[in-house]
């Protein structure tokens, strides 16, 4: 039997953990690997916005372009962008500038104001994400949108929008109720009814249809949607043979060109083209009636 004193001692647990044949510190480097905040989206801390600018709609020899770069933060949209320009208008170059001129009033998606074309494409600035239209730190070019009049830099006259919908009275007449007309809708044209009702007034539908600007009357898919909508109201649809009237006249249905791009840029995703479809056939029943009964 052994002495104890050639017994050597076992080493406690601690004291094997921290021998000199571990390197205490490689799990605690590999647990910072781990928990390090990753890089931001597209390896750059800044976003560069290449604008298209224009002091008036007057002055097309103010026409240019111009870049600025602010500092990218999670979840930032181009609106975020934009005002960050405002605060400190400095161009890429470190100029002083005028502050974009832009419309955004709701971020919300609602009020249509700041659709502009981002990256050739119309879409609601309060809703698009720069790392998405900037995933590798790439610029995005800002411009107005091109079928409406310019104001200022990215700001647009929508009043063309607004005329057309005035023109297929796009509102039910409370007056055209009486006491002994029907009242109740039934729950499919509610349906129809609340799809079509999510327009916005923001343009984008027009923007990209080839059949509406400068070089045409049509009063496009916003207008023909309304027609479709009112005409399901149960008080609305007694104006609806004015309605088609204008619908089937100068600028109406017959302008439509079927591109669909309009149902393709709505950030509503509203039906168009089923609209648009609906009016054609509703205009082919009133044309036929009046050829008939005269």
């Amino acid at each position: 039997m052994a002495d104890e004193d050639d017994i050597e001692p076992e080493e406690s647990e601690e004291e094997a953990a921290t021998g000199d044949d571990v390197d205490a510190s490689e799990p605690a480097r590999e647990k910072s690997k781990e928990t390090a905040p990753a890089p931001m989206p597209g390896g750059s801390e800044l976003v560069t916005l290449k604008i298209r600018r224009q002091d008036e709609g007057a002055r097309p020899e103010s026409k240019r372009w111009e870049e600025f770069e602010v500092p990218r933060s999670p979840g930032m949209t181009v609106v975020t962008a934009l005002n960050a320009i405002r605060r400190a208008p400095k161009n890429k170059a470190g100029t002083d500038v005028a502050p974009v001129a832009f419309e955004a009033t709701c971020l919300e998606e609602v009020c249509g104001g700041c659709t502009m074309l981002v990256n050739g494409k119309p879409r609601l600035a309060c809703a698009t994400l720069i790392d998405e239209v900037s995933p590798k730190a790439q610029a995005v070019v800002l411009q107005p949108l091109s079928s409406f009049l310019l104001v200022r830099d990215l700001v647009v006259d929508r009043s063309r929008m607004q005329e057309s919908l005035r023109k297929v009275e796009a509102w039910v007449a409370i007056d055209a109720a009486s006491s002994d007309e029907p009242t109740r809708q039934s729950q499919t044209d509610q349906r129809v009814a609340y799809e079509r009702s999510q327009c916005i007034d923001c343009g984008a539908c027009l923007e990209a249809c080839p059949q509406f600007g400068p070089h045409s009357d049509f009063i496009g898919a916003a207008a023909l949607n309304e027609v479709e909508r009112l005409g399901r109201h149960p008080v609305g649809g007694l104006s609806n043979g004015r309605r088609l009237d204008a619908a089937m006249g100068p600028g109406g249905i017959s302008g439509c060109g079927k591109a669909q791009n309009c149902v393709e840029v709505c950030p509503r995703k509203i039906p168009l083209t089923e609209s648009i479809a609906a009016v054609g056939r509703s205009a082919t029943r009133r044309l036929l009636k009046d050829w008939i009964f005269g």
